[in-house]
């Protein structure tokens, strides 16, 4: 069972139908008990930094996904879930993150013929041999939606990247966490294959 974390962001519907449609079972919740008993964890999430951390917060989530962690059990953060992870965002001064991982969020810089926010497919540069590119070739495309982006502190746990306007890592990896800026659930079949790849993670990794 994969815990959709439900923390009113939006967006957790075609999370639970792609993973539906790969035959995983799966759960939108945030109550303790169900988060406990799942396998693995996916935060979701659009929206704003600042007032996601208040509703994890107020939700208690962030104390499930420290409880998720220090289990080994496989976490996957999704657009706004991935800067979530980090240690805070230029978009809201002064507020921190979950701290799970080492980074910063940042705006993507303003550059003539792009357009803010980053809305579209772009291809993907692989790195690092990233579990949830297994069977992944090439440079795939996949579908972005975001104003900002992040640069990690340690290259190593960085997967993948894509260019636009800035050095953009696009996914990470670190022990049982990872996390795409793009959405696998709005990428055609690469996504799919992503989040396959996720299911398949064993905990403890």
């Amino acid at each position: 069972m994969i815990a959709i974390l439900d923390y009113d962001a939006g967006n957790l519907k075609s999370v639970e139908k792609a993973l539906s449609f790969l035959g995983e079972k799966s759960v939108i919740t945030r109550d303790r008990r169900e988060v406990a008993a799942a396998d693995k964890v996916i935060l979701p999430g659009v929206g704003s930094f600042g007032a996601a951390m208040e509703q994890l917060k107020k939700y208690e989530i962030d104390k499930m996904l420290e409880e998720a962690r220090a289990e080994k059990k496989p976490i996957l953060g999704i657009c706004l879930g991935l800067q979530l992870l980090f240690d805070g965002s230029s978009e809201s001064q002064g507020v921190e993150g979950l701290h799970l991982l080492s980074g910063d969020i940042l705006r993507i810089p303003d550059k003539e013929g792009l357009k803010i926010p980053h809305i579209g497919w772009n291809s993907l540069e692989l790195r690092n041999h990233g579990r949830l590119f297994q069977g992944i070739k090439g440079s795939p495309y996949v579908y972005f939606v975001h104003s900002y982006y992040l640069k990690a502190r340690d290259e190593e746990i960085v997967k993948a990247v894509t260019q636009y306007s800035a050095n953009i890592h696009a996914s990470v990896e670190k022990e049982n966490i990872f996390a795409c800026q793009f959405h696998p659930e709005k990428s055609s079949g690469v996504g799919l294959r992503i989040l396959a790849n996720f299911a398949k993670v064993q905990g403890g990794a």
